[in-house]
């Protein structure tokens, strides 16, 4: 007898399947490792520093002479050129000579008028006088003569003044150099007519020199309170020259908005005029105080308007970052000065700052570790 073939219900093998369905949902991957970035750090170290400022400037002379005939007139001849080198009493200019000469004759003409008439009037008193003492004339007709003698003598002493004066003048027709020096300009030229006292030749003096630049509104308080000067010649930057601030304006360029400097340097025949040079101003910070720690500018992040720092802290074993803001106490060379915020012995990183981000987990290079102190301080404050 035969019996139809019923199938079973598989249901273990549906538990299976469904079993693995439920695992696979509930398994989740492996978190990836954290991402641990090589940075490059510096171990601030407290010490004295030296902070410094650079600035471009050019050498000028100290006093510089706009020369003018004191006479007016046509200029007849020129003498000098731009760059001559000229003695005390050089002649510069000469105008034409010809007015002033008539007009020396004309004081001599007049001056001899006078003195004709002053002799005139001498002998009319002395006459007087032997007619008054023979009672033949009053006395009042003899204190005419005698006040006639005294205006003629006193015409005779101004005609001889206005004759030394127009004499004086005939001579201001040359105009000479009233110092050593080099001649920086030349204003006017051959045949032209110029009124007294327009400036027609510039002397400059080569026993002073100077140098002049100017300085951010920002930092000429600082400026202010001194410091050691040094000055570089692009000519020579390899020769530092000693300077001194001679002076530093009260009031700010209305087109540059700097304070120009002017600093004192000692006279040297290398040191020409007009020579680009470079102004090194260092200032010694308080070393006592110990508030001011060095560190490269690279090492800088602004945040919110803010300057920071990243500083590298150990977590549970794992060294770390965090943002710090700092305070600036101004720039030596290619580092910052950190005047609060960071103290000795913090660990800063100084290369790739701005791939960073908070609690970042970092590799510090340990051939970039580095320690900075008096030494290196002062051999950067001395470059």
């Amino acid at each position: 007898m035969h019996f139809p073939r019923i199938p079973l219900p598989r249901t273990g093998a549906a538990a299976a399947v469904l079993a693995l369905a439920l695992l696979a949902a509930c398994s989740k991957d492996a978190p990836p490792p954290e991402d641990v970035r090589p940075v490059r750090a510096l171990t601030l170290a407290a010490g004295g520093v030296n902070a410094s400022a650079e600035f471009s400037g050019d050498v000028r002379p100290r006093y510089e002479s706009r020369l003018g005939f004191r006479v007016g007139g046509k200029i007849s001849a020129r003498k000098v050129d731009v760059g001559t080198s000229v003695q005390r009493g050089t002649l510069l200019m000469q105008l034409d000579p010809q007015d002033l000469r008539l007009g020396q004759a004309q004081a001599q003409a007049s001056l001899r008028a006078a003195q004709t008439n002053a002799d005139l009037a001498r002998a009319e008193l002395k006459r007087y006088q032997d007619l008054r003492s023979q009672n033949f004339v009053s006395q009042a007709v003899l204190d005419q003569k005698i006040a006639a003698a005294h205006s003629s003598q006193a015409s005779v002493e101004a005609a001889r003044a206005q004759l030394r004066e127009q004499a004086n003048q005939t001579g201001y027709a040359s105009l000479v150099s009233d110092t050593d020096g080099v001649v920086t300009g030349i204003d006017a030229e051959v045949g032209q007519v110029v009124q007294p006292g327009t400036p027609v030749v510039r002397v400059a003096r080569t026993d002073e020199k100077e140098v002049v630049f100017g300085v951010p509104e920002d930092q000429v308080d600082e400026l202010r309170q001194g410091g050691e000067v040094r000055v570089r010649l692009w000519a020579d930057p390899s020769r530092a020259i000693p300077g001194k601030i001679r002076e530093v304006s009260p009031v700010a360029d209305p087109a540059t908005r700097t304070y120009t400097v002017k600093v004192s340097i000692p006279a040297s025949e290398e040191v020409r005029l007009g020579m680009t040079a470079v102004v090194d101003l260092v200032r010694q910070s308080d070393h006592a105080a110990g508030a001011q720690l060095r560190a490269p500018l690279s090492s800088l992040v602004q945040n919110k308007g803010a300057s920071s720092v990243w500083v590298i802290e150990t977590v549970n074993g794992a060294q770390r970052v965090r943002l710090q803001p700092v305070q600036l106490g101004g720039v030596a060379g290619n580092d910052v000065l950190l005047a609060g915020g960071v103290r000795a012995g913090q660990t800063i990183v100084t290369a790739g700052v701005n791939l960073l981000k908070d609690g970042q987990k970092v590799k510090i290079l340990s051939a970039d570790v580095a320690r900075r102190g008096d030494a290196e301080a002062e051999a950067g404050g001395g470059k």
